[in-house]
């Protein structure tokens, strides 16, 4: 478990841009050290934010796309193309405009797929693509992803685990279904914390006062279970990306001033 370490940027714009930014080195860096990336999107306003900031960075040609492996943390769990699918809007934010190679994007399934509306079979399908990635290095059912970015909800929720709910206890399955979200639509596929504590580096984004209260209550000693985001960390780096008005409740004793 790696210590969470804050970067406070004047506003979201810039927090998109040097997240981007930040996102293009490491993809880059694991690239030449593999010869393979991987990284799991997140959806929400600060996710897709991040994207269309990739996307019109002039040094996004540094990243070879045709090695990149895309995961996603959560879906909302609706039929191919809807438009409030996280892997919708990461198509048209950047995804279609970049040359990835298809059988290396990996979108959780849909809800007019084979699985039909069977949430907790699509969750296991998924976990078994997982499975089926990982390496002997990775020692566990999940590709040890280089970069997972996770969004923070008002409620403090990452992916789809919301507070109090059964998907934030889950110990031991890599991927769920998640019945009746606080937040609509009720039915969705989300990875577990075993999935996400997998990760080398795992990267929080929060961005906006209606994040303020959730940023300082995940950061404050609040349990997983109470606060999901609290629970969100990376094997080797656990980064909380965040622009002034989300940090706004911390004290300052826990980060400098926000970065220009």
């Amino acid at each position: 478990m790696s210590a969470p370490r804050l970067v406070v940027h004047r506003d979201k714009e810039l927090m998109a841009q040097a997240a981007a930014a930040r996102l293009i080195t490491r993809i880059v860096d694991a690239q030449s050290a593999r010869g393979s990336a991987s990284v799991v999107l997140t959806g929400g306003r600060n996710g897709n934010g991040l994207l269309a900031a990739l996307a019109a960075a002039p040094a996004r040609d540094a990243v070879d796309w045709s090695r990149l492996d895309l995961w996603w943390g959560d879906e909302r769990f609706l039929p191919e193309g809807d438009p409030d699918r996280n892997d919708t809007q990461a198509r048209a934010a950047l995804l279609d405009s970049v040359p990835l190679d298809p059988a290396r994007v990996h979108p959780m399934p849909v809800s007019d797929g084979p699985y039909g509306a069977d949430a907790d079979a699509a969750a296991a399908a998924y976990a078994e693509e997982l499975a089926a990635a990982a390496q002997p290095e990775n020692h566990g059912p999940v590709p040890s992803f280089d970069v997972l970015l996770l969004g923070v909800g008002p409620d403090t929720h990452v992916a789809s685990l919301f507070p109090e709910h059964p998907a934030a206890r889950e110990a031991e399955r890599t991927v769920v279904g998640v019945h009746g979200a606080p937040k609509p639509p009720p039915t969705r596929v989300s990875l577990t914390f075993p999935a996400i504590r997998a990760a080398h580096e795992v990267w929080l984004l929060a961005a906006g006062e209606d994040k303020a209260k959730a940023v300082a209550m995940a950061l404050s000693g609040a349990g997983e279970l109470q606060a999901p985001a609290a629970g969100a960390h990376g094997r080797s780096r656990t980064l909380w990306l965040l622009d002034a008005a989300a940090a706004s409740q911390l004290p300052r004793t826990l980060y400098p001033s926000a970065q220009p």
